[in-house]
Formats: structure tokens, C-alpha cells, sequence
């Protein structure tokens, strides 16, 4: 994460801006975590409030297209595990699997969002103090950075993939500094 924001942004009541992570593979655990923390701006209405908005609407939008994919399509599901319901056919009107499949995929969906909507009200649950925290500096500031959410939640247990690309950038030696190989196999510092 870089920072977020409360300040409105067309119709979005605030943003965070994230580095991209340059993965060419994403697990099942990792699309669950980020469904769950997708999901987190409405457990918390939910958890905090007592009541749910229209606000998270893109966020729903977005998680139920991802549980889809993840099911139909990538075979991530213990119902229908290792199963591909994809049809590259883009004239075709049918889908390419029975009634019956598409109740189950339905079901699965359900399943998969609501056990991540309520780990997501878990978290948020466990840390309700640091949560009111950081509500409390975004109405201050309206604009925080990462600094400001280590200060209260710490630092993360495990580094992202771009933390770990920037750490391993810095560990790399520099050209200037690298020694020079002579011709019998043995290094001289330049």
C-alpha cells in the first residue's frame, strides 16, 4: 500500500493506491486475501455501524466476478474442483455445462463470499482499537501512507512482492563495485 485517501474521487468516497505486484501465478490463498480485503470496507460498515451502504458496490461487483472466475473457470472449488467451464465459442448462447452445474457454481460462489466477508469482520473484530486508530487519523489528515498505518498495526508479517523486488535490488551490488575477473581465474578488486 502507498496511501490512502478519504478525500471523494468521482463516485468513490476515497481510494488506496497499491504498487502492482508483478506475480506471474496467484494461488487460491492469495485470491482469498484479497477477496477478504476487498470485502473489508463493507464488513466494517457492517461491524462499526450497524448498518450497510451502498458504498461498497463496486467492491461486491468485483469479488463476485473474481469467485466466479476462480470457480468456473480455474477450478478453485471443493465441489467442482479441477473443472474448467470456460467457452471460447463467442457466438454461442449456451452454457457449456447443465442446470444442475450452474446451481452448484452459484452455491459455491455464496459459500466462498460469505466465508470471506465474515474473516474479514473477524479481522476487523481482533484489531477494532488500531481500526479506530486509523479512522481517527484519516479524519485528521484525510490523506495517510504506509508509515502511518505501520505505526499503528506494525509492520506486515510477510513482505509484498514488490517489497521483496526493492529488497532485492538494494542487495545486489552495484557494477562499479563488483570485482574484475583476470584470466586465470582470479578476482581483483578495480
Amino acid at each position: 500500500m502507498i496511501k490512502v485517501t478519504i478525500v471523494p474521487r468521482g463516485r468513490a468516497l476515497g481510494a488506496a493506491w497499491y504498487l502492482p505486484e508483478e506475480r506471474q501465478i496467484t494461488t487460491k490463498e492469495q485470491m482469498l486475501d484479497e477477496m477478504c480485503a476487498t470485502l473489508g470496507g463493507r464488513a466494517a460498515e457492517d461491524l462499526f455501524l450497524g448498518k450497510i451502504s451502498t458504498g461498497a458496490m463496486n467492491d461486491l461487483e468485483r469479488v463476485t466476478k473474481q469467485s466466479y472466475g476462480m470457480i468456473a473457470y480455474l477450478g478453485m472449488s471443493d465441489k467442482l474442483p479441477n473443472l474448467c467451464y470456460y467457452n471460447n465459442d463467442e457466438y454461442s448462447f449456451s452454457k457449456p455445462y447443465s442446470e444442475h452445474t450452474s446451481e452448484l457454481i452459484d452455491e459455491e460462489v455464496k459459500r466462498m463470499i460469505n466465508e470471506q466477508y465474515s474473516r474479514a469482520k473477524e479481522i476487523l473484530s481482533k484489531h477494532r482499537e488500531e481500526h479506530n486508530q486509523l479512522a481517527q487519523l484519516l479524519i485528521e489528515k484525510e490523506v495517510i501512507f504506509a508509515e502511518d498505518v505501520e505505526c499503528i498495526f506494525g509492520k506486515r508479517l510477510w513482505a509484498s512482492r514488490s517489497e521483496e523486488i526493492i529488497a532485492a535490488k538494494q542487495k545486489t551490488p552495484d557494477k562499479e563495485s563488483e570485482p574484475e575477473k583476470k584470466s586465470d581465474n582470479v578476482l581483483e578488486e578495480k
